[in-house]
């Protein structure tokens, strides 16, 4: 039986984009909620917005400088963007396209967003099983994150309590590509690339891991088979 709403944290790429699509599976309302935060590859934010109007959904697109935050090659052009040919170049430990507690303080404008309209549950696509060390990934970050919201929100008193959905976290990104597809996903407007243009630039670690993933899946990226068509590439 479908719920009533939840607010997808939607920023267009793979995970994201699957995630929408559980989503909406899943629910009545689905509300995306798309981050404007002066990140480099800000042409995501267009990009999803195209996939959202195929889909007859309107995009929110929430507004924070994390400029203003900096500590990560996505939000200050003074830190170069990482770039490597292999898996094994990837360092352990947060990358420099790390950006300070992104998640969490997306999470908890999400949340505010959400209790102001009474949306229970945010359903996001987080993930770790083959993804940077990203602290704010985490099944651990989740729950705790989870717990916060409710005890600074209505919740704390009596309220309905809010949930945060993650239910790719364990999974590596071939298999949430498997699930999307299974779901009819439509991944010809997801960008996952750091460097800021439609094209990928095939070095940064979001591109490999991607690549990667398609060749897991064992199916063409519809990115690259619409660039193509279009004759972007």
């Amino acid at each position: 039986m479908a719920k009533a709403s939840c607010a997808v944290l939607f920023s267009g790429g793979i995970d994201s984009t699957t995630a929408l699509y559980w989503a909406l599976e899943r629910y009545d309302q689905v509300f995306p909620l798309t981050f404007d935060y002066r990140q480099r590859h800000r042409v995501e934010i267009r990009l999803a917005g195209r996939l959202l109007r195929k889909l007859g959904l309107p995009q929110t697109i929430l507004k924070i400088d994390l400029s203003q935050v900096g500590g990560s090659a996505l939000v200050d052009g003074s830190i170069p963007l990482p770039r490597v040919q292999k898996r094994a170049e990837i360092p352990a430990g947060p990358p420099a396209t790390y950006v300070p507690f992104r998640n969490g303080i997306f999470l908890a404008v999400a949340a505010a967003w959400a209790e102001a309209r009474r949306v229970r549950d945010l359903v996001c696509g987080f993930h770790v099983i083959d993804s940077p060390d990203y602290p704010d990934t985490r099944k651990e970050f989740v729950r705790g994150m989870e717990r916060a919201i409710n005890l600074g929100t209505a919740a704390a008193f009596g309220s309905p309590k809010m949930r945060i959905l993650a239910p790719f976290i364990g999974i590596p990104k071939s298999a949430i590509i498997r699930r999307g597809l299974a779901l009819g996903a439509d991944y010809s407007y997801s960008v996952s690339c750091y460097a800021g243009r439609e094209v990928p630039c095939r070095t940064c670690s979001s591109c490999l891991l991607r690549r990667e993933a398609w060749s897991q899946a064992g199916r063409e990226d519809p990115l690259l088979a619409r660039l193509r068509k279009e004759g972007k590439r």
